[in-house]
């Protein structure tokens, strides 16, 4: 019998832009801390575990709450292997212990602005709409439609025609959040693909979202943190 559904959080040891990133202190506690804690107070997974090939991050994990029944294997624990890959070798783990899942939700460890409440409704959306996944978007802040190019050292606009037109009359372009995708199990196996044919998006306002690929993407993701922190306590 098949379970409902796998919380994946997928933490590899290395990192070079920001050493120990995964696992580094963010406003006071770990960042991964902050997905795991997202996804056990959900309510909405059979089991949270974290897929990792680090011992000291296996081990913080499980001191906040997560399973780590095993370490990735050497072939998903390179710089170059896409997350795909490793879903599929976790499913293809429980899988051989007799456990299977209908649905799998991969979480990024570095996504302190995730909440329980947009698991659970990421949940509802899957459930109650005819989409094999859904994943978080959030709208680009500025058109991409009237973007510029450098040409032999000049600006030029990438589609002229665009330049005078209004930004509320340029169709609005969406980008990936980087917080979660949740997946049924069986089309995600098909397609091999985070993004699938059949995918509903979660629109999130700007302040819910930060990439965080350097020290100063790290300290922006700091302030906006302590900024919403502070406004969901007063």
């Amino acid at each position: 019998m098949k379970e409902n559904c796998l919380a994946v959080i997928t933490a590899r040891g290395g990192s070079k832009r920001i050493p120990r990133k995964n696992i580094k202190e963010f406003c006071g506690k770990p960042i991964i801390a902050y997905s795991i804690q997202a996804a056990l107070e959900s309510g909405v997974f059979d089991e949270v575990m974290v897929s990792t090939d680090d011992e000291e991050i296996a081990q913080i994990a499980k001191e906040w709450g997560a399973k780590v029944p095993f370490l990735r294997s050497e072939e998903t624990s390179g710089d170059m292997v896409m997350t795909h890959k490793v879903i599929l070798e976790v499913l293809s783990r429980y899988r051989q212990v007799g456990r299977e899942f209908e649905t799998v939700c991969c979480i990024y460890p570095t996504a302190p602005f995730l909440t329980p409440e947009r698991l659970r409704e990421g949940m509802e959306k899957l459930e109650t709409s005819q989409a094999d996944g859904v994943v978080p978007v959030v709208r680009f802040s500025f058109p991409p439609q009237r973007c510029f190019v450098i040409e032999n050292g000049q600006v030029q606009y990438k589609w002229p025609e665009n330049r005078l037109k209004r930004s509320q009359d340029l169709e609005p372009f969406y980008h990936d959040c980087g917080q979660f995708y949740l997946l049924r199990v069986e089309p995600f196996c098909k397609e091999q693909s985070m993004v699938l044919g059949r995918t509903a998006p979660i629109v999130m306002d700007e302040m819910e979202v930060q990439d965080i690929d350097n020290i100063e993407d790290w300290e922006m993701a700091e302030v906006k943190y302590r900024l919403i922190s502070g406004e969901r306590k007063g």
